[in-house]
């Protein structure tokens, strides 16, 4: 049986230090297999977005052990967590496009670390991601010329454009009215579901629970409901 895209052990983390120190996350156990939609869920506070950026290994470990497309992050460098980063695709509540780009120049950046092809190669690779979310017609626009769920769109596309093996998402529906939030996280499930790409998605929007394959619940740093894998097709993820 193939490895799980996370594995996560025993995973505490805390800001500060002394008397200022101030535990965020306790002992967070979490598996997510492959292909898997995992909706995080949880009051403002409960370390969220913390456990999503030690996942993303935007942050450095403190303890426990977490086991990421096969990098241990534990006691990682930060050269390797660079690497790591270069397999995740990454989008957020703020869809983060450079206004002076098109929006295929925002998705083709997403592979200019990707030696294995030239600038031709990526804005075609660019078109094609944006014909996949339905902006084929818009792909010369800056975002200012997008709505938001159209810009929603593009963070969506970039993040899938380097074929990634993991995708985080955190309250990417956050500013997004309820029409424009469905159809972007309901895109953003089939075209991962259909690249067998596992997402973990921070959410507090009720509207988005049904495309999850697990809803995972945290409260005061630790998870409280939803750690176990879920079951599909009869068999455990």
């Amino acid at each position: 049986m193939a490895a799980p895209p996370v594995d996560l052990k025993s995973i505490t983390f805390a800001y500060g230090a002394g008397e200022l120190r101030r535990a965020v996350l306790r002992d967070v156990d979490l598996t997510i297999a492959p292909g898997e939609i995992v909706l995080l869920t949880g009051p403002s506070g409960s370390g969220k977005t913390t456990l999503l950026t030690l996942i993303g290994a935007l942050r450095a470990m403190q303890d426990g052990t977490a086991r990421v497309l096969g990098q241990e992050l534990s006691g990682a460098s930060e050269a390797e967590r660079v690497r790591l980063r270069r397999r995740i695709g990454f989008i957020f509540q703020n869809h983060n496009l450079l206004g002076f780009l098109t929006a295929r120049q925002n998705v083709a950046m997403a592979m200019e670390l990707d030696g294995g092809l030239n600038e031709t190669q990526r804005l075609k690779r660019a078109g094609e991601m944006l014909e996949a979310v339905g902006l084929a017609d818009h792909a010369e626009k800056p975002p200012s010329q997008l709505s938001g769920g159209q810009r929603q769109r593009v963070a969506v596309a970039r993040a899938l454009a380097g074929d990634p093996g993991l995708i985080l998402a955190d309250e990417p529906t956050a500013a997004l009215d309820k029409v424009s939030g469905q159809e972007v996280v309901h895109l953003l499930r089939d075209l991962a579901k259909g690249r067998g790409v596992p997402i973990l998605l921070v959410t507090h929007d009720p509207r988005i629970l049904d495309i999850a394959d697990r809803i995972v619940a945290m409260e005061d740093g630790r998870i409280v409901s939803g750690a176990q894998e879920a079951t599909v097709g009869g068999e455990a993820a």
